[in-house]
């Protein structure tokens, strides 16, 4: 995963004369606000996931998210690793050979995901927003080096904001890519703050 400076919408209302105003035709929100919409609406989410890597190697496990700021890939014992956002940083842990990464969560760019309140106009746009699907791709162009990202939302009337966050995927200024699928999404269920604790990884050690 690497590292990604992130950063959302306002709009300003329109104002009429009112003796010679017309009604006014109310137009549809633009992709950016349906986005802020759902991210707005959804205070916990989790979900089964499927990382896929250039070559077709592929990890599943689940994701739990819970805004602002705290997430988790847990990928299963058989993986021996997990990442965890804790609300300030991602620690990504390797508890097979006992390794430890972390950085700022504003350095990932899950940071997208993970703080409602961002002006997405500044970093991300639009590239798809038609019946069925919106595409949001997001990146810095000052720092390219930290790459970009492309979330997938499914449209439907029945979700928080009228999307369903269906995954992403992420490349990097080396053209790696890395493809994130989600199934079976549970939005605004009880999450503990305990989930996105973890014990320090011990070499050859069990996992937290």
């Amino acid at each position: 995963m690497k590292r990604f400076s992130a950063l959302f919408l306002a709009a300003a209302p329109l104002a009429l004369a009112a003796s010679t105003a017309t009604p006014a035709i109310a137009q549809a929100p633009s992709g950016l606000a349906l986005v802020q919409a759902h991210l707005r609406a959804v205070q916990t989410m989790t979900a089964g996931f499927t990382q896929t890597d250039a070559r077709g190697r592929s990890l599943s496990g689940t994701i739990t998210i819970k805004r602002p700021g705290r997430i988790r890939f847990d990928y299963g014992r058989a993986a021996n690793m997990l990442i965890v956002g804790d609300g300030r940083a991602l620690t990504f842990l390797d508890y097979s050979v006992g390794q430890t990464q972390r950085w700022p969560i504003n350095d990932s760019p899950l940071s997208v995901l993970l703080n409602p309140n961002q002006d997405l106009a500044r970093f991300a746009r639009v590239t798809q927003n038609d019946a069925r699907t919106l595409l949001l791709e997001a990146r810095d162009p000052r720092r390219r080096e930290f790459g970009t990202i492309t979330i997938r939302f499914a449209k439907s009337a029945g979700a928080p904001g009228g999307l369903i966050l269906q995954g992403w995927n992420t490349v990097d200024p080396q053209n790696n890519r890395t493809n994130i699928s989600l199934s079976g999404q549970r939005f605004n269920v009880p999450v503990a703050d305990s989930v996105f604790r973890f014990r320090p990884v011990q070499r050859r050690g069990p996992r937290g």
